[in-house]
């Protein structure tokens, strides 16, 4: 076995467009020893673009990772260099791969990031929401009180969240978001960087009213970004204390008080119940 290590190399390929790649990427494409890859038909049709010929493929997807991962280390402990790709972006952001990165570090194998498109932040981009901060939440669990549980706990955030979505799930997707971010701002990216792009921008009244006008559309590939526009006004210390005290009266617990409050006005349950305690039961 050689003493020098082989390189695993992370490299972001077009998610639509084949002219949405780097040089390094086809630099690195080029100079590697073999190249595992989610489906080979489609490695084949990028690499016969950019004419990178007579490469060895390795089939990567998730089905198989736990069998290939140590086949990989493997190779790559015996001086192999070997590229990562994934059908479209970049490998291991809601595809197969991390993983293998894992195992890769764990056997002091170096592992080198080769940048390019992520379809979360390409739709981001030009979404029109805030994009200071941003959640990527990938595919959503099938299971919909699953679903329900985190968007509940990520838009509590008040910020930009990115979701992948398949075009049988999207209506009910979004019909989800609608009962539990009824105010929300959201934008739907279909086919990004492809001949039949398309962007849905508005209110999620608005936007559920053309996918149900344009059934036709709903076809492909799509991002869903919203806003969820969850902001609360901050209650004053006198109103806060008032509705504790209504509530207390009703019989409901000190504890559940301060839970209910913090959910509702998105605050601090323990300030809060500090602050109950100390205006109202000491007092």
């Amino acid at each position: 076995m050689s003493l020098n290590k082989g390189k695993l190399y992370i490299v972001s390929t077009p998610i639509g467009n084949l002219k949405d790649i780097t040089f390094r990427a086809i630099e690195t494409l080029k100079e590697v020893d073999i190249i595992a890859c989610e489906d080979t038909r489609v490695a084949k049709k990028l690499l016969n673009h950019y004419r990178i010929e007579k490469k060895y493929l390795i089939s990567y997807y998730e089905p198989v990772e736990e069998k290939i991962i140590p086949k990989i280390i493997n190779l790559l402990k015996e001086g192999k260099s070997i590229a990562l790709i994934s059908d479209a972006g970049t490998p291991t952001l809601s595809d197969p791969g991390y993983k293998l990165v894992k195992e890769a570090i764990k056997e002091n194998i170096e592992v080198i990031s080769i940048p390019g498109a992520f379809a979360g932040v390409v739709a981001l981009s030009v979404s029109g929401l805030p994009t200071d901060k941003f959640i990527f939440l990938g595919f959503l669990p099938t299971k919909e009180s699953k679903k329900r549980e985190i968007l509940d706990k990520f838009g509590a955030l008040n910020t930009t969240i990115i979701i992948y979505e398949s075009p049988h799930k999207l209506l009910k997707t979004v019909s989800l978001i609608k009962e539990i971010f009824p105010k929300a701002d959201i934008v739907i990216a279909k086919e990004l960087t492809k001949i039949h792009e398309k962007f849905i921008r508005g209110s999620i009244d608005e936007v559920i009213k053309y996918l149900n006008e344009n059934p036709e559309i709903i076809k492909g590939e799509f991002v869903i970004l919203l806003y969820p526009n969850t902001e609360v006004e901050k209650p004053s210390e006198e109103k806060l204390l008032e509705e504790a005290k209504s509530l207390k009266e009703k019989g409901i617990r000190t504890k559940e008080i301060a839970k209910k409050l913090s959910k509702k006005y998105n605050l601090n349950k323990n300030e809060v119940y500090t602050l109950i305690i100390k205006e109202l039961e000491n007092s």
